[in-house]
């Protein structure tokens, strides 16, 4: 197959889109970002790159905290404006209309509206060029109550997480193509597998339609 080369440049994509919330309570800022990732498992470690110019830059510096909230479908609108509007000139909370909380062991307040929020510590940071990348232990982690299942199993699946992906704002739609480990996985394994996902979908279809019967 043909293939067309370009000039070195960002192209891993699509890439997590997350509001990076920091500062305190009583001064708080959100930053949009796209440059984010898991650096280490045990303990576990994420990253996020901003950059130099930005308004949250220095708050991370000086703190050495963070929050990142992942975004959904609902919060994409909120998640482009925190993106494109500085915090030196608005408090973004108020007119991206989103709700600063207390968060579990950091000053920097979590996201309310978003379904996931990793509360962060700096550990290190790299300067680049045009960014620098602010490498932090995941300290606490919050899930929304709904997102869990009756077997305690958590189902990002129903969060309606979306990406980035050159440019523009996509959602993640549930389409899977297998489960880690799938192509070395035992033929039994599979047909248990298999036979628990048939499970699962006749006890959810089973509850919608008694629910759909009861408000007839």
């Amino acid at each position: 197959m043909a293939k067309r080369v370009f000039n070195p440049g960002t192209m891993l994509n699509p890439v997590p889109v997350v509001m990076v919330s920091c500062g305190t309570m009583e001064k708080a800022n959100i930053v949009t970002v796209a440059w984010t990732g898991t650096v280490n498992s045990e303990p576990p470690m994420t990253y996020v790159s901003v950059r130099k110019s930005r308004y949250s830059h220095d708050m991370i510096a000086e703190s050495g905290e963070f929050v990142i909230n992942l975004t959904t479908e609902e919060l994409a609108k909120a998640t482009d404006f925190c993106g494109v509007r500085s915090g030196r000139d608005m408090d973004k909370f108020k007119e991206a209309g989103l709700t600063a909380v207390p968060s579990q062991k950091v000053a920097a307040p979590s996201i309310a509206e978003s379904p996931v929020n990793l509360e962060c510590k700096v550990v290190e940071v790299h300067e680049y060029p045009s960014h620098d990348m602010f490498v932090a232990e995941i300290v606490s982690v919050s899930v929304n109550e709904e997102l869990m299942d009756e077997n305690d199993k958590l189902r990002l699946d129903k969060a309606g997480l979306i990406v980035y992906n050159h440019g523009s704002y996509q959602g993640v739609k549930r389409s899977e193509l297998g489960t880690f480990g799938f192509s070395v996985m035992k033929p039994k394994t599979k047909r248990r597998k298999a036979a628990e996902k048939r499970n699962e979908f006749r006890r959810r279809t089973g509850a919608s339609s008694r629910n759909r019967s009861k408000k007839k």
